[in-house]
């Protein structure tokens, strides 16, 4: 009788008089926005276009300004244009590429990965960017799964390249080829070259290419092509979602104009042509991506490029270039902070204008510190790659409150849910949290894997992000817990299940467990816990196991730390319990 009651309280989309009550109170009514920056529009309108307007937009009211500088070397709106266009007809003539294909990149922070990202999206394909960390074995992963046709690398990674084709089983139907050495100045070109720094290749005939013949050989004419900016995918991103196992995430072009004109609105919206960005974040990650280079392009912006982090370099170009944003995560901000004054007093940092700091909890301290330092605005925010990624971030001149991820963007309605039910929860209220807007992708792959993260309530599709949070009544959000258990390393995620398939594969192994251990330093350093097979008790070793996840996985995923057991705790129905590892590990430490 009480769940015939419950399904007759159900009002609009399928949510209870309490959830109804909640969402005209706070969500409908958007409690937070009293507390936006004056200048800050409550929603923006989102034109239906494909997100290489942007580009095209910049090429033609600023030509002559740089949109790069890579080492010194300043790629213009011109040059850069013209290249997307040489690439996006050369992949439309040479390989037939249009829309539904994929087009993966291999590469690091350079002018390469802009010019073939943005090739790609105008000949119509989506693009699948890859963690230039990876292993063969995980980058021919990422090329199954997302069925790349076109595979663009970085000449340094062709071993792994050719590890993926001929060890894993991946075949794009071309590889192209391309070397930092390609945008550097000329005078540092020819030292790269006369260093012995420039790999020889082996290019296989008719399979492989080189960039620079590519675009000679190639129209500056990018090929007409007909985007539906709702339905076609522009980023096709692999994350672990809400369960851990790395899946595709369609992100549509709609959703990244969303994103870009959300970020773009919560600081003097539609600044062009006078911004100059710090490019240090990843841009294989959609966070880089989003923030700092789809935004960058957007507002015409001289964006500082860096295909690693490399702390003194960029803090000499922010004081030579007069850098005024800066995207980081929480171990960034603090390294420079760590170098000293005496280090620090050769810079000046004083260009800074507005600083922003996600994937992960930012300290009071760090940020109060680097305020401080800076003359900047610090703000910490939130996202996640199923929101193209931001969602929230704290006001730039308002109140920023001490451990909140702030306030949902332009356009983007954001609640606490029960975490198993379809209902929302009052502030005050622990639950998890979760997000609806412009920017939500479009789903996963997985049929499947979108049952278990959407839900309709309140006339709204909402996306479960997988973290516990809760609401105040004045609509700031604070991330309480995670729910799922994804390790934050230095700001990357490490995804537990993905570390325990390869220790899995391991000869001697008979279970695995990874868990994340809590360190200031790092975020959360990688522990595994393993059993050995029958027969192997005297043969696993720590060193052993360490050898072969360094042979498989990306260095930041590798485990720090080694403890062989000879069982790990499971349930009555023989499920590894994480979670009683984790709690062992905390009051071995003192921290529970």
């Amino acid at each position: 009788m009480e769940a015939v009651a419950k399904a007759k309280a159900r009002g609009a989309g399928g949510a209870d008089e309490e959830s109804l009550r909640v969402f005209r109170e706070y969500i409908e009514a958007r409690v937070w926005a009293k507390h936006y920056d004056e200048d800050v529009p409550v929603d923006v309108e989102v034109p239906e276009v494909p997100l290489f307007r942007f580009l095209d937009d910049s090429v033609r009211g600023f030509p002559g300004r740089a949109a790069l500088v890579f080492y010194g070397r300043r790629v213009s709106y011109r040059e850069l244009g013209e290249a997307v266009d040489r690439f996006a007809r050369a992949l439309r003539d040479k390989w037939g590429v249009g829309p539904g294909d994929v087009v993966a990149l291999f590469l690091p922070n350079t002018p390469q990965f802009v010019i073939a990202y943005y090739g790609a999206l105008k000949a119509g394909a989506a693009v699948t960017p890859v963690n230039p960390l990876y292993t063969g074995y995980e980058l021919a992963r990422q090329l199954r799964k997302s069925r790349a046709r076109i595979l663009v690398a970085l000449d340094m990674f062709q071993d792994k390249v050719l590890s993926a084709i001929e060890e894993h089983g991946a075949e794009p139907e071309a590889v192209i080829y391309t070397g930092v050495d390609e945008y550097l100045p000329r005078a540092k070109a020819l030292l790269y070259r006369l260093a012995g720094r420039k790999p020889r290749l082996r290019l296989r005939a008719g399979r492989d290419h080189l960039l620079t013949r590519v675009l000679k050989e190639s129209q500056p004419r990018a090929p007409e092509v007909e985007i539906d900016p709702r339905r076609d995918v522009a980023a096709l991103m692999f994350t672990g979602g809400t369960t851990g196992v790395p899946k595709g995430t369609m992100l549509t072009h709609y959703n990244l104009v969303a994103n870009v004109l959300q970020i773009d609105a919560w600081w003097k919206r539609g600044r062009k042509g006078k911004d100059v960005m710090v490019g240090v974040l990843p841009w294989f990650h959609i966070y880089g991506q989003t923030a700092v280079l789809h935004t960058g392009i957007y507002r015409a912006a001289t964006i500082l490029v860096y295909p690693r982090f490399e702390i003194e370099r960029i803090l000499r170009d922010i004081d030579r270039y007069k850098a005024n944003i800066f995207h980081g995560v929480p171990t960034i901000y603090s390294k420079i902070l760590a170098l000293g004054e005496e280090k620090l007093r050769r810079y000046s940092l004083r260009s800074l204008e507005v600083c922003i700091s996600g994937a992960g909890a930012l300290p009071r301290a760090v940020a109060e510190g680097f305020e401080k330092l800076t003359g900047a605005k610090l703000r910490e925010g939130y996202g996640l790659t199923e929101a193209s990624p931001v969602t929230h971030i704290n006001p730039i001149y308002g109140e920023a409150r001490p451990g909140s991820i702030g306030l949902p963007v332009p356009s983007t309605l954001a609640a606490i849910a029960h975490p198993e039910e379809p209902r929302l929860l009052p502030p005050g209220e622990v639950g998890e949290l979760v997000v609806s807007g412009p920017q939500v992708m479009k789903g996963y792959i997985d049929e499947e894997a979108n049952r278990k993260v959407f839900f309709e309530c309140c006339g709204h599709r909402w996306l479960r992000t997988g973290d516990m949070a809760r609401m105040d009544e004045d609509g700031y959000f604070y991330i309480v817990d995670r729910k799922k258990d994804i390790i934050k390393y230095k700001g990357y995620s490490v995804y537990p299940r993905e570390v325990e398939e390869v220790l899995y594969r391991h000869p001697c192994v008979q279970d695995a467990a990874v868990i994340g251990v809590p360190d200031p330093r790092v975020g959360e350093r990688v522990k595994a816990f393993v059993s050995p097979k029958p027969g192997c008790e005297d043969k696993l070793t720590p060193e052993d196991v360490l050898e072969h996840a360094r042979r498989h996985l990306a260095p930041y995923k590798v485990p720090k730390e080694v403890e062989i057991r000879r069982e790990l705790p499971k349930s009555a129905v023989g499920k590894i319990l994480r979670r009683v590892l984790r709690e062992e590990e905390l009051r071995k430490r003192g921290l529970a």
